[in-house]
């Protein structure tokens, strides 16, 4: 996990902490290839430059998100209400995490992609990129 992420996960209190220290070890191991940086203040995955998933913590708990979770078909993600095709699910504790599902979005999240990184450019439109 790259040293940033441990300063953002080392931020938190300790249960956040590792139910985030757990996502990145899943979520790097299973995309070792792709760019990964702080951006909008927390963790996030990219595949050519596109966001693909992140996490953050918000009021209900930790939250990941894919940025074309909605389109994955998948019922323990709970879609986003606005223009985007996001989708998350929130943990609250370490043992909420499945990790074959997890696993199972991450390949999704490969395989269906919505074009965010020229989203500013399209003037907010989203075209499938896969």
């Amino acid at each position: 996990m790259k040293t940033v992420f441990n300063d953002y996960n080392n931020s938190l209190d300790s249960q956040d902490q590792i139910i985030c220290d757990s996502l990145a070890t899943i979520i790097d191991r299973e995309l070792n290839y792709t760019e990964n940086k702080i951006w909008h203040s927390h963790p996030v995955w990219f595949i050519d430059g596109n966001p693909i998933v992140g996490y953050s913590k918000q009021k209900a708990g930790i939250r990941l998100m894919f940025w074309s979770g909605a389109s994955f078909d998948e019922d323990r993600l709970t879609v986003g209400t606005g223009k985007f095709k996001d989708a998350s699910i929130f943990y609250n504790s370490v043992e909420e995490i499945s990790e074959s599902d997890l696993k199972k979005w991450i390949k999704k999240s490969e395989e269906i992609q919505w074009d965010y990184k020229n989203i500013v450019k399209k003037k907010g439109k989203l075209d499938r990129l896969k």
